[in-house]
């Protein structure tokens, strides 16, 4: 079973910077592009920034300058370097990726989400 893990939410002040992780781990055969969601009480969940599996980035304009996203393809984990958090970053902050699996020789393509983890800027 593929799944996603994400890590590195907590309780920051403003102006303070945090770093997030997300590592899939399984029958991995393949894994394409990944990204960052997040979703704050009350409204949709958006698009944080996205990264190819060649490391093209794209960014939601607010964090432009801001967040950096990452990713290791040996270890297959995405990073999202958070610096000059503001109130507004408050959210569950979700991990998205595409990925191939492999079981008994059959290729089976998904779309994974990991279960979120709470980011909290606040002084």
């Amino acid at each position: 079973q593929v799944q996603l893990v994400e890590s590195g939410g907590g309780l920051v002040q403003p102006g303070g910077s945090l770093r997030l992780s997300c590592v899939a781990s399984g029958r991995l055969f393949n894994l394409g592009a990944m990204a960052w969601y997040r979703q704050a009480p009350g409204k949709e969940r958006e698009l944080v920034a996205g990264i190819t599996s060649n490391g093209d980035t794209n960014y939601k304009d607010s964090v432009k300058g801001r967040f950096t996203i990452s990713r290791d393809n040996f270890q297959n984990t995405v990073y999202l370097h958070m610096n000059s958090l503001k109130p507004e970053d408050t959210a569950v902050y979700f991990c998205n990726a595409d990925l191939t699996t492999i079981r008994l020789s059959t290729r089976t393509d998904l779309n994974l989400w990991g279960r979120g983890t709470q980011v909290t800027v606040s002084s």
